[in-house]
């Protein structure tokens, strides 16, 4: 029986590094780059216009082109790559079985390389305008020049929220948060943060009805959700801040997760809570979600993946059959 040394499920920076890493230290991975529920090839970064914030490219590449370069890069070494969604990891007997719309392998080692997806609001306008002056990362967009000293908006009312507005005013000429209660859910310190800044107007119980323009975002229509009115704000740039699903629906019930699904890892690794099963990129960071740190944990799972087949070498021959 072919039992894989390691397969990595994932298309993104996490996945790409890990399968980089794995490769040139010669375990053979399989990559698996799709999965089943949410998300899309390539990961978040594949809907960032720009990255400037990747170190080694100084002009700036896009987020596509980042993911292209990545994936090239480690198909240069020996990796097989199938272009599948992984339908199911089985982890009741060892080696694992991954099992794909297509083909199933055993493995000693996964790498759930996954990542998350940013809620977005499908209001109308939400298409026409994504990439266009509609973001779900502050962080990754709000630095371009096209929203430099313009004015912008954040919908959202918790922690994250608040620290986008608060980020956004560092480029902004000001930043409204529509926030459809009329109290922050943020923790104190970010409330009293956004309130004291100047640049930030909070504009409390009301939501996004339309995001409107020509061939990029100029304004949106808001609406009181207590007396219905709506009023037109002229802003260039809308970024959703309504939080982050991991996509971990694959090994829910089989590995810990937290209470918000994402993948639970111990304290300076990418072990799981299941020996040989590793997480690296957002599925399993809720607080950092950059390429970088996503890349680095991807390099993170590969050496944690090699040291531990090393150290349980004498599992490689097991096959628990099962019943």
């Amino acid at each position: 029986m072919d039992i894989k040394n390691i397969i990595i499920i994932g298309s993104g920076p996490a996945a790409w590094t890990a399968a980089l890493y794995a490769a040139r230290g010669e375990l053979k991975p399989v990559v698996f780059t799709g999965v089943k529920s949410g998300g899309q090839r390539g990961g978040q970064l594949t809907t960032t216009f720009e990255v400037e914030n990747f170190p080694g490219f100084p002009l700036g590449v896009t987020g596509p082109e980042l993911i292209r370069l990545m994936e090239e890069q480690a198909r240069k070494f020996n990796i097989e790559v199938y272009e599948e969604d992984v339908l199911e990891v089985d982890t009741t007997s060892y080696p694992y079985a991954v099992r794909g719309t297509s083909n199933n392998f055993f493995t000693k080692t996964v790498i759930i390389a996954t990542g998350a997806y940013a809620k977005k609001m499908e209001i109308p306008g939400h298409t026409e305008f994504w990439g266009k002056g509609i973001s779900a990362c502050a962080v990754c967009d709000g630095a371009l020049p096209f929203f430099r000293n313009q004015p912008l908006a954040v919908i959202g009312g918790g922690d994250s929220a608040c620290e986008e507005a608060s980020f956004l005013t560092k480029y902004a000429s000001m930043v409204y948060m529509i926030v459809r209660k009329d109290h922050l859910r943020a923790s104190k310190i970010m409330q009293e943060r956004v309130k004291e800044n100047p640049k930030i107007k909070i504009i409390f119980s009301h939501t996004i009805e339309k995001a409107m323009g020509g061939i990029t975002l100029e304004s949106i229509l808001v609406k009181d959700v207590n007396s219905g009115e709506t009023q037109k704000l002229a802003v260039r740039g809308l970024f959703y801040a309504i939080g982050h699903q991991p996509n971990s629906e694959i090994v829910k019930g089989k590995i810990e997760l937290d209470a918000t699904g994402y993948i639970k890892v111990k304290k300076g690794t990418t072990h799981t809570s299941l020996e040989g099963i590793f997480a690296a990129g957002d599925v399993s960071d809720k607080r950092y979600r950059q390429a970088i740190t996503a890349a680095g944990m991807g390099c993170m799972s590969a050496l944690d993946a090699e040291k531990w087949l090393s150290e349980n070498s004498h599992k490689e021959n097991i096959l628990i059959e099962k019943s």
